[in-house]
């Protein structure tokens, strides 16, 4: 059935929240056997770009438009040598550049920006991860949610990606308004997410856009735990 132009998606100056019923696919430049799902861009006033890919058997990402963040959500990338699986991640500078190939049909978050260098720093050489590997740590010492951080936590990055796992009735212990922005993806489960002056119910799927010192909170609402992906840009002087 037409849903008669009604949608949870959200635009707003702040903030954006994208549901898949919104979702329109495209091939970007150098893309091949695969289209992308773009999801934040400088044309919505980001300063980074994140876009999902989804990947034939053999597909693979076009070149990178700065440095780049790939978290491996259904199944399997090749870079290089390096097989990744589900919950599988990659940090790539954007020389020398990496192909990600799918190693079958699979579905990929990417995250680009172009990068910040900072006086004293090298900047960082690839890596690779899986997100089970990583220990959880409580949030503000609460057990009840769990924060996995992908990326170190040192001079020479200039973002930040974790995981996030709420479970049942947990939430964000204050609203937060900051410098940095975010683009997250949620993964499992759902709640609601206060965004500026709107509340929004969120669910596995969603793409949300938070512009700096947007007003922000989420709570987990449900009988299973809820996770998202989050990006903030971070380590650099907001000159």
């Amino acid at each position: 059935m037409h849903n008669l132009g009604v949608t949870r998606a959200s635009r707003r100056q702040d903030h954006l929240l994208q549901t898949p019923d919104t979702f329109i696919r495209a091939p970007l430049p150098g893309m091949q056997a695969a289209t992308a799902i773009v999801h934040a861009a400088p044309a919505n006033g980001a300063g980074f770009t994140a876009y999902t890919a989804e990947m034939q058997t053999g597909g693979s990402l076009g070149p990178a438009a700065g440095e780049r963040f790939v978290y491996v959500l259904e199944g399997s990338v090749t870079i290089g040598a390096q097989k990744l699986v589900v919950a599988g991640y990659a940090y790539l500078p954007a020389n020398p550049p990496q192909s990600v190939v799918a190693s079958e049909a699979s579905r990929v978050l990417v995250i680009e920006k172009a990068y910040q260098s900072v006086s004293g720093s090298a900047a960082p050489k690839s890596l690779t991860g899986n997100e089970a590997t990583v220990a959880p740590q409580p949030l503000l010492g609460d057990p009840d949610i769990e924060v996995r951080t992908l990326l170190p936590d040192s001079p020479e990055f200039d973002l930040a990606v974790n995981t996030m796992t709420f479970q049942p009735g947990a939430s964000l212990p204050m609203v937060e308004m900051h410098v940095m922005e975010h683009g997250l993806l949620m993964l499992e489960g759902g709640g609601i997410y206060r965004l500026g002056d709107s509340w929004y119910p969120v669910k596995a799927g969603d793409f949300i856009w938070m512009a700096p010192f947007c007003p922000q909170w989420f709570g987990a609402i449900g009988k299973a735990p809820a996770k998202y992906l989050i990006y903030k840009d971070w380590n650099r002087h907001p000159l």
